[in-house]
């Protein structure tokens, strides 16, 4: 038996439809089920049962003998929210408890970290152990990301196999629900419905165009992948970066959006807002040598052919997979 925690989420989801279509169905699928929009990301889903967040430990006392395997991606994601305990609840308490129960009972465990860990990537964006208590997250969402990366490599009771996932840009299918939290290409392809043009951020910095600013953009069909390669797999116990290894611009990632429209591109600059301004990244790239050091050999979807995906077979007719 597999547990997904966040299973009515973004990724969770797709990961619970990836699971689905390699055979495996005995899923418990764990989420706060209440929100309307989120059921369409699982209803159609092959599961044995739901259980609300807030009663999941209470099942997992019960039934730990049966669990197999869990991944925790559930989590409040919200980088505009600056109430930290908020993030402290949801994010650290939760997997901190989670992490106690799997190492009791010696359960595989992989969790959600994130490339918000690395803030302005003073450090560079290397997933190594020893950088992790010096990294310096912008908002509370990463803080409490990195909390838990600080407090989990400090434990000396482990699960017998973890791995924390330090998440880039992800985008793809099942983001509907997010709001203004979904990837910059859903936000694309409406506002390009709407008006005819895309509105990105112009550069503030001189050694950067406007629209040049760099993300590493994932496609959360490579993401289920990997992570269903490290349940098989299990390498070594530890952090690692899950991105392409290549950052490209905004203005690659809008334009390639226009093109799988049918649409000329028509893109217009407009000043980053004052408050986040000094918190703006400009680059991410995920070095991702340890997950090929480890031995994942799987190439990652081009940034073209994953918008062209996406908008094709999913956003343009609101579908899910």
């Amino acid at each position: 038996m597999v547990i997904i925690t966040g299973a009515a989420g973004f990724i969770g989801s797709v990961v619970t439809g990836a699971l689905n279509s390699h055979g495996q169905n005995d899923l418990v699928l764990v989420d706060d089920f209440s929100r309307e929009e989120k059921k369409a990301n699982y209803t159609d889903k092959n599961y044995l049962a739901l259980i609300d967040r807030d009663r999941f430990f209470d099942w997992l006392d019960k039934n730990h003998p049966s669990v197999d395997f869990i991944i925790h991606l559930g989590a409040r994601t919200d980088t505009t929210e600056f109430d930290y305990s908020v993030f402290q609840q949801l994010n650290v308490d939760y997997t901190i408890q989670l992490w106690k129960c799997c190492s009791i009972h010696q359960i595989p465990l992989i969790y959600a970290s994130s490339a918000a860990t690395y803030g302005l990537g003073e450090l560079g964006y290397d997933d190594r152990h020893d950088i992790v208590a010096k990294l310096k997250p912008l908002n509370p969402y990463g803080r409490s990301k990195n909390e838990i990366d600080k407090y989990l490599l400090q434990q000396d009771q482990q699960p017998p196999f973890w791995a924390g996932l330090k998440f880039f840009n992800v985008y793809g299918p099942n983001e509907y629900h997010k709001g203004r939290m979904a990837s910059v290409i859903l936000h694309a392809f409406q506002q390009i419905n709407e008006t005819g043009k895309m509105q990105l951020f112009r550069s503030h910095r001189p050694d950067y165009e406007d629209g040049q600013q760099l993300r590493d953009f994932v496609y959360v069909k490579d993401v289920a992948k990997v992570i269903l390669w490290l349940m098989e797999h299990r390498p070594e116990n530890g952090l690692y970066n899950v991105g392409t290894g290549q950052a490209r611009s905004f203005y690659d990632l809008t334009d390639s959006t226009f093109k799988a429209m049918g649409k000329a591109t028509n893109i217009q600059f407009i000043d980053t807002p004052i408050d986040i301004r000094d918190k703006y990244q400009y680059f991410t790239e995920a070095n991702i040598g340890k997950l090929r050091k480890a031995g994942y050999d799987e190439s990652f979807t081009s940034l073209e052919d994953g918008v062209t995906d996406y908008v094709k077979n999913y956003l343009s007719g609101k579908n899910y997979l």
